[in-house]
């Protein structure tokens, strides 16, 4: 009797310890390019506009129903405004906006989810014109029935000032009066992502 609970005590640590070990391995997902979108909203002082930017490529990391980590592209070159201005999207892919010509993609990398359940925080690295500056927001992250992933961003606020995009910013030139150009953008991201 004694040995059989001694075998049964050692059965239980080595499911225990097999069990520390072999931790589940978070499983990739591929963002579908397709079905996701990614909307900006400018202000100015007498207005404001937006458009559309599209994601090139992405990957979520997700362990069990939780997201862990992902990177994603933006390809710069595909900025829209949502009037149809051509001449406001050359200026937005010039030099003194994002330079696309040099820098034609745009990276966010998550390094952390905090939250627990669909509302989270994501924080990671944004890179923009070769800088790279943290970045979080709030989101909605949920693994569905189907095996899909969503995730929606309504508003994440980004300082273009910390990505050497002056123009028209109040922050470096004091007299620019009403055709000043606030220094944040909002994004909107709306991501699926598969197996």
């Amino acid at each position: 009797m004694k040995l059989k609970i001694s075998s049964i005590f050692l059965l239980v640590a080595v499911v225990a310890l097999s069990a520390f070990k072999n931790p589940a391995k978070p499983v990739t997902y591929t963002v579908d390019a397709a079905k996701s979108t990614i909307t900006w909203v400018g202000k100015k002082v007498t207005g404001s506009h937006n458009g559309t930017i599209a994601l090139q490529s992405g990957s979520l990391a997700v362990n069990g129903k939780s997201v862990t980590g992902g990177t994603f592209t933006i390809d710069m070159n595909s900025i829209k405004d949502a009037d149809g201005s051509a001449k406001l999207e050359g200026h937005l892919k010039a030099d003194d906006f994002f330079g696309v010509a040099k820098f034609p993609t745009s990276t966010f990398v998550i390094t952390k989810v905090a939250g627990s359940g669909a509302n989270v925080t994501v924080s990671g690295n944004l890179t923009i014109k070769g800088i790279t500056k943290p970045l979080s927001f709030p989101a909605t992250v949920t693994v569905n029935a189907d095996g899909t992933v969503s995730a929606l961003a309504g508003k994440i606020v980004v300082d273009r000032t910390k990505y050497d995009i002056k123009y028209g910013s109040k922050s470096f030139f004091d007299s620019i009066g009403d055709k000043a150009i606030n220094d944040e953008f909002e994004l909107a991201v709306k991501l699926v992502a598969k197996k």
